[in-house]
């Protein structure tokens, strides 16, 4: 059984040896130059102008993207920052001993006064309460400061990533610099954890 094995792996070694000279699939693979792309300039228009590396490109699909990426990081930092806002005046106002500065009922609208403000209402206020809501307001304060600053890191890393996005683009644009290349598909054997037969694609250039 075991010279049996031998003998029909050698069989399919030279069939597929065979088959692949006597026949080789060839594709051409043809890149037609229209213009000249440089990776400097394209990297200078993107750290210049968000997007203008793209279009200098010819990528003009990807602007939308590039600037829908900023409005999305930039309604980020506009929405923590105002929230943000709002819970350390609430906070603020909550900690003080002053009755007219009030800001955090406007906050706590599902709570009731009387159960946690020992300014306002001393004589019915729970302690207990009051330090839940301490609790939860400076929490709040911590939760949109935290994605606030992140939401501003989010849009330097995503200028970057454009700049990034654009030399890239730029550098693999003028990458094929022949104009005729040649795939072809050949049969190979490898003596890697014993002989087996397999296939590989060689890239040539045609005169």
């Amino acid at each position: 059984m075991e010279l049996f094995g031998k003998i029909a792996l050698l069989c399919l070694l030279l069939l597929v040896a065979t088959s692949g000279a006597g026949a080789q699939d060839t594709i051409d693979v043809r890149k037609e130059k229209k213009y000249l792309i440089e990776p400097v300039r394209s990297t200078m228009y993107a750290a210049a102008l968000p997007g203008l590396g793209q279009i200098y490109n010819r990528k003009y699909w990807k602007v939308p993207l590039v600037y829908a990426g900023f409005g999305a990081l930039g309604y980020a930092v506009t929405f923590n920052t105002r929230n943000y806002n709002k819970l350390i005046s609430a906070y603020q106002d909550f900690t003080d001993i002053i009755p007219a500065t009030d800001s955090y009922i406007e906050v706590l609208t599902a709570l009731d006064p009387t159960e946690y403000d020992p300014v306002l209402h001393p004589e019915t206020y729970n302690p207990s309460t009051e330090a839940w809501v301490r609790t939860q307001l400076i929490n709040g304060v911590d939760y949109y400061r935290k994605y606030r600053d992140l939401s501003y890191i989010g849009i330097v890393a995503w200028y970057l990533i454009t700049i990034i996005d654009a030399h890239v683009d730029a550098s693999l644009f003028d990458y094929d610099v022949s104009d005729d290349l040649k795939a072809t598909i050949l049969p190979v054997t490898s003596t890697f954890a014993g002989i087996a037969p397999g296939v590989t694609i060689a890239i040539t250039k045609t005169f």
